[in-house]
């Protein structure tokens, strides 16, 4: 009786385990960034929250550099449920919905007050058209302002002619066919190694962004032309976060609030902070002479309203709602 009574006792234990393990759900979030990026930091905070609120119910595991899924993948994997969760940047998805590059045009919302401001027009478009898609927009942070990487000084835009200038989206494809200079795709996993071997010798990104892949090695310009903010999105996959109970779901929810408050206050320390930082790495920050700026606003021009003819009716509502 007492060996029967003994074998029960362990059978709730192994069936009480089970239950346990069973209980956990184990998400995986893709992202192209480096783990020491400001976006990368804030996601692995957000994890963290996560499995706090839940008591470890929900684990998101964080795969960045493009370890699980290439940049231009990762949309595609959250949508059919390759990755439950991703980080995208919104700017290189522009050639399948016009919205998703409004924060990439030059000069339209040049700070980070303009940025919010652009960001509360464009969210209830993006909840709609993702929803639609299956998926979820759970938060936004927006990268520090664009300022032009170069090899050679500019004097104006007519300088980067002929430069075989890095593209990462349509509109900085745009921009490198306007100015005469080479686009080439480089997406931001490979950018150190394609600058290292002359494939690249100018481009338009962040000052983390050149801090991060070592810019200063092969480069030594930076304008600091504060032409956009484009914003990184993270997504979730619509059937997935619905198969949570309620309260999983409000600590999702309420996790991704917190990450978008605080990723956007990371990017306004990490503008200062990279700056300073390729400052004694040997960058020379400058200002863009008023004949650069005027042939990039020029530019920036040109991509508005060639995008507000792609965009159409829906475009046209969100620059006139943002310019209220």
């Amino acid at each position: 009786m007492r060996l029967k009574l003994l074998a029960a006792a362990a059978a709730m234990v192994v069936t009480s385990a089970a239950s346990i393990t069973y209980a956990q759900t184990k998400w995986d979030l893709a992202s192209a960034y480096p783990a020491t990026n400001f976006h990368t930091v804030n996601l692995n905070q957000f994890a963290a929250d996560i499995d706090k609120a839940t008591a470890g119910k929900l684990k998101v595991t964080v795969h960045a550099n493009a370890a699980l899924f290439k940049a231009p993948e990762i949309k595609r994997a959250v949508q059919t449920g390759g990755a439950q969760m991703g980080e995208i940047l919104l700017v290189n998805y522009q050639n399948e919905w016009q919205i998703f590059g409004a924060d990439g045009l030059p000069f339209l919302a040049d700070s980070y007050d303009e940025s919010a401001k652009l960001y509360r027009v464009q969210k209830p478009m993006m909840d709609k058209k993702l929803g639609e898609q299956g998926m979820m927009l759970l938060y936004s942070v927006p990268w520090p302002p664009q300022g032009i990487y170069s090899k050679k000084p500019l004097a104006s835009a007519a300088d980067l002619k002929g430069s075989k200038w890095r593209a990462y989206s349509p509109a900085t494809a745009r921009i490198a066919e306007l100015v005469g200079a080479q686009p080439v795709t480089v997406q931001a996993a490979e950018l150190s190694q394609a600058m290292a071997t002359g494939v690249v010798e100018s481009y338009m990104s962040s000052g983390s962004t050149g801090f991060d892949t070592k810019t200063y090695e092969h480069i030594k310009n930076w304008y600091d032309t504060q032409a956009w903010l484009p914003k990184n999105a993270v997504l979730v996959n619509k059937k997935a976060f619905d198969a949570l109970d309620k309260a999983t779901q409000d600590a999702v929810l309420k996790a991704a609030a917190d990450a978008e408050k605080r990723g956007w206050d990371a990017s306004k320390k990490t503008n200062t902070d990279s700056i300073e930082n390729l400052k004694k790495n040997g960058m020379q920050i400058l200002k863009p002479s008023a004949q650069l700026t005027a042939d990039m606003k020029k530019v920036g021009d040109t991509l508005l309203q060639e995008w507000l003819k792609n965009a159409g009716d829906e475009g046209k509502a969100l620059v006139d709602a943002y310019r209220k």
